[in-house]
């Protein structure tokens, strides 16, 4: 017997599930949130639900917003439930459910009308985002905004009637500005070293194709703060909704299962308010630079070294590829040779007991995280994750053996069969393209780094160049395994 999420059923959902100790009809909205996916569910949406529980702050509940069609199917799913969540954390030895309320509206994607309607009540003081590290519109390799792409053009051209969430979000602040109303803060909690700087750039950048006054305007008044976010949140499945069901009672159209770990780290630069996050663990600072660039380089450039040899030796789970020895030993050795000693300091941290935590964490059994998931979209997860560290390697003068076979194995991964042969399915917005060049590289090797949109100098630099052509050589002669044996062997 289990009990359909909703506000009428909390009361059932109680007995196996904690739920919102708060009255939800009290909640007025601070906050549009573009991109209500997984992991702004467990993150932001239970960082609020937490603040609203200690009884303060119910003027900052959330409004969901999107511009994808996939944004519509949560949509609906979530408004069968009228908006609430079942979030589930689990680790080795417990697994708990929690139910948060802190969104009490999902504006409809394609309503442009509506959603520039609500950006410009005054009561919405911070626009958030989760679009994902690819939806920037960031060139890979300048890694600044492409004012050419054919979204951007578009919404200069039709800024009352947009399609990006930056093209809504500048249409909202014209509007407040025409008004006479303080602009919002703009907040990214995406994965992007320098998040609030990149944001700034693609509305400054979209601005300027419209009215050079205006941009100005935008970089003078409108705040763009820096966030470090952390939770690994794997994609709901029919697993996920099984699982819930089976152990909790619960039938919820789109859980979210995650760790117990998370983490927020964010810039203190608020100028229209914000929710008072410090009492619920968030950490203000004036610099968030040294955290994201720990948590992109070492856990996130970790999730890019296990993806791509676990995929191409057909390990499902992630777990599972901390359980292969060859895989924990490459990891270990590529992170501690290669990638930590070139992360600078960041304050009360201890840089290697942050890696054994994220060693911890990937290995967690109970997540239910994939390698697929961790090997999607690498032509804009390599950029920023692995091809910067490398970057820095060969300017101080040093190898970069191990961050050459990490690129190499996602070249290798992206010619689209494993070692034994199974077909892998398209996994990145331009798997066409990066197959094509992979079959390119399997004769030679350059052809790959030939896309200097995504490697940049480093497809010219000679050290790398030659640490990459061999592992790929390599891994075609001999296969993934016995490629990971000689490099931990250092006979690569």
């Amino acid at each position: 017997m289990t009990t359909k999420l909703s506000a009428a059923t909390l009361d059932a959902v109680a007995k196996t599930a904690s739920v919102p100790q708060y009255d939800r009809s009290s909640l007025t909205a601070g906050i549009v949130h573009f991109g209500v996916g997984n992991f702004h569910r467990a993150h932001q949406a239970v960082y609020l639900d937490d603040l609203f529980a200690t009884g303060s702050d119910h003027d900052w509940a959330l409004v969901g917003a999107g511009v994808r069609e996939a944004d519509e199917a949560m949509r609906q799913k979530l408004l069968a439930q009228d908006l609430l969540t079942t979030v589930v954390e689990q680790e080795a030895d417990a697994s708990t459910a929690r139910v948060t309320g802190g969104m009490i509206d999902y504006l409809k994607p394609g309503d442009s009308a509506a959603v520039i309607a609500k950006l410009i009540d005054p009561a919405i003081r911070i626009v958030s985002l989760t679009i994902t590290e690819g939806g920037y519109y960031i060139d890979p390799a300048s890694q600044k905004f492409d004012p050419k792409h054919p979204d951007i053009a578009y919404d200069a051209a039709h800024i009352h009637a947009p399609k990006t969430a930056f093209g809504l979000i500048l249409a909202g602040l014209l509007d407040r500005r025409t008004a006479g109303i303080e602009p919002f803060t703009v907040m990214s909690c995406d994965n992007i070293p320098g998040n609030g700087h990149v944001t700034e750039n693609a509305v400054i950048g979209l601005a300027r194709l419209i009215d050079p006054e205006l941009a100005s305007w935008v970089k003078d008044n409108v705040a763009f703060p820096n966030g470090m976010v952390d939770r690994i949140t794997p994609a709901t499945s029919d697993r996920e909704r099984d699982l819930l069901a089976q152990n909790f009672g619960i039938e919820d159209n789109w859980p979210v299962f995650c760790e117990s770990f998370r983490q927020w780290v964010l810039e203190d630069k608020f100028p229209a308010g914000r929710p008072a996050l410090e009492k619920v663990g968030v950490q203000f600072v004036t610099d968030v630079a040294p955290y994201e660039h720990m948590k992109i380089r070492i856990l996130n450039g970790g999730h890019a070294t296990i993806a791509y040899p676990a995929g191409l030796m057909d390990i499902h789970f992630v777990h599972e590829a901390m359980e292969n020895a060859l895989v924990a030993a490459f990891l270990k050795k590529v992170e501690n040779d290669e990638i930590i000693p070139i992360v600078p300091p960041v304050p009360d941290t201890n840089l290697d007991d942050y890696f054994a935590l994220c060693e911890r964490r990937f290995g967690n059994p109970k997540i239910g995280d994939t390698i697929r998931r961790l090997a999607l979209d690498g032509s804009n997860r390599q950029p920023k994750f692995i091809i910067p560290s490398a970057a820095d390697r060969v300017a101080a003068g040093q190898s970069v053996t191990g961050l050459a076979l990490v690129s190499a194995l996602w070249c290798r991964y992206c010619y689209g069969t494993t070692d034994s042969g199974i077909v892998i399915e398209p996994n990145d917005p331009s798997w066409d393209r990066l197959t094509a060049q992979a079959k390119l590289a399997k004769d030679e090797p350059k052809a790959w780094l030939a896309m200097t949109d995504i490697y940049g100098d480093l497809a010219r630099n000679t050290t790398f160049v030659g640490a990459f052509s061999h592992a790929l050589t390599t891994l075609w002669s001999i296969g993934t395994k016995a490629t990971l044996e000689r490099y931990l062997a250092n006979s690569l």
